[in-house]
């Protein structure tokens, strides 16, 4: 299997994370379980065949996804296909950083997967066929930065306040941070939320507690033996209860059942049936 990922260039790193491409997957499962991580996906399929994402408690039922596709801030976890062969690439936005390409509130899309050509209409189509084309994962990753900064709906410009909470939510993930943020930004509670929704897709209370579970998947990624009680503490949590919680409710599994039965690639749980 071939795994890449690379970094654009400003101003596209103030918005982008990474871009990434594989082809030769070569998964021993046929279903695996995407983490939600607070931020939005955008997945370009190079292959002709359709990806499906299926229902979380009946997997006969599922819709299919042909060309490309943008997954919204998600607050629950993601069943897909692992799909031997594959052969895609996408576009992992940095938390608050999708809203310039898109131009409409990002709460739209909040727990959403969406056909891109719904979206950017020819010019998705144009996109995938253009990467098809390309000889190189990385000739595909200088057209995709093209293409982004050729295609933005609002000028590539952080709104100061969003980013400012951003930092501090990432910094400090707990309610009361959240307080402290409009109080310091001088903005009422449901004026933040509003600004923040916009650009981030997701509630400030929501997004801190996703950056909570993900501190937790991030401190075990690489363990496998942990003292739960420590590590919730750590992360955030006021006791274990609150923590078993809140990790079931974004993972559907307990936390010993996702430690033994995590994946090759951080936020990717097989389904072992």
């Amino acid at each position: 299997m071939i795994y890449l990922t690379h970094v654009p260039e400003a101003p596209l790193s103030e918005f982008v994370d990474w871009f990434w491409y594989f082809e030769g997957l070569a998964p021993s499962y046929t279903r695996e379980r995407v983490m939600p991580h607070g931020a939005l996906e955008l997945i370009i399929n190079l292959d002709s065949a359709p990806k499906r994402l299926f229902d979380r408690e009946d997997y006969s039922k599922f819709r299919s996804f042909t060309r490309s596709w943008i997954s919204g801030a998600q607050s629950e976890y993601l069943v897909i296909d692992a799909m031997p062969n594959s052969s895609m690439m996408g576009i992992h936005f940095k938390p608050g950083g999708a809203y310039p390409f898109f131009g409409f509130p990002m709460t739209e899309l909040q727990d959403s997967v969406v056909e891109l050509d719904a979206l950017w209409g020819l010019d998705a189509a144009a996109l995938r066929d253009r990467l098809l084309e390309l000889p190189s994962a990385e000739h595909k990753f200088q057209a995709l930065e093209r293409f982004l900064l050729t295609h933005t709906q609002k000028p590539l410009r952080r709104d100061a306040r969003v980013a400012f909470a951003l930092r501090a939510f990432e910094t400090a993930p707990h309610a009361r941070t959240i307080l402290i943020v409009a109080e310091r930004l001088g903005v009422s509670h449901k004026h933040l939320i509003a600004e923040f929704g916009k650009w981030a897709g997701l509630t400030p209370k929501l997004f801190c507690r996703l950056r909570r579970f993900q501190r937790v998947v991030a401190s075990i990624e690489h363990e496998s033996s942990i003292e739960w009680a420590d590590l919730a503490c750590a992360c955030g949590y006021y006791d274990q209860p609150h923590f078993i919680r809140d990790f079931q409710a974004f993972s559907g599994l307990n936390p010993s059942a996702y430690l033994t039965g995590r994946g090759e690639y951080v936020n990717f749980v097989p389904v072992r049936e």
